[in-house]
């Protein structure tokens, strides 16, 4: 794929992103969790790799936040979590391996990265490991539906198409 097409792949992304960011969310004390963007980093680590994965979850969560539809808990979250799923994927190219790098990366790093910022920037009570079980939850169902719908993509070879490939069918 093209940096053009990736590119633009990448706004489409964000824009799903931030659009349904207000929609699809569960509130969960003073943190909202997300499992829409835990599909899109899937997606955007398997589609796109690391670079444009990272950007794709650092401008969602931007605009979310300016929106105010999301938190900054979306920023370490969401890009360590597309990061690992992204280098992870790029290494072994198993489906499995992204949905572990966004579970892991979000689930656990994300979560351990945003007790710093409930204590000393938002000045809030919070337990290092009352974190994890929010993000990884959000994380595991959003990773598990980003891993269903590449696997869609797949069988009906809409990923070649998207790469590029011209893909002819029988009539």
């Amino acid at each position: 794929m093209d940096k053009t097409r990736k590119l633009t792949f990448t706004a489409m992304l964000v824009a799903i992103g931030t659009l349904s960011s207000h929609v699809f969310y569960i509130p969960a004390g003073f943190t909202k969790l997300f499992p829409v963007q835990h599909l899109i980093n899937v997606v955007s680590a398997v589609l796109l790799g690391p670079a444009y994965a990272v950007g794709q979850a650092f401008c969602t969560s931007l605009l979310r936040n300016l929106m105010g539809t999301g938190s900054l808990f979306a920023f370490p979250g969401s890009i360590i979590g597309a990061l690992l799923a992204a280098l992870l994927f790029a290494k072994t190219k198993k489906l499995y391996m992204a949905f572990n790098g966004e579970t892991i990366g979000t689930g656990i790093l994300g979560a351990i990265a945003s007790y710093p910022i409930a204590v000393i920037l938002l000045g809030k009570e919070a337990t290092l490991f009352g974190f994890i079980p929010m993000f990884i939850f959000s994380s595991l169902a959003g990773a598990l539906l980003g891993c269903l719908l590449l696997g869609v993509f797949a069988k009906n070879k809409v990923l070649d198409r998207a790469k590029g490939t011209p893909h002819y069918t029988k009539q």
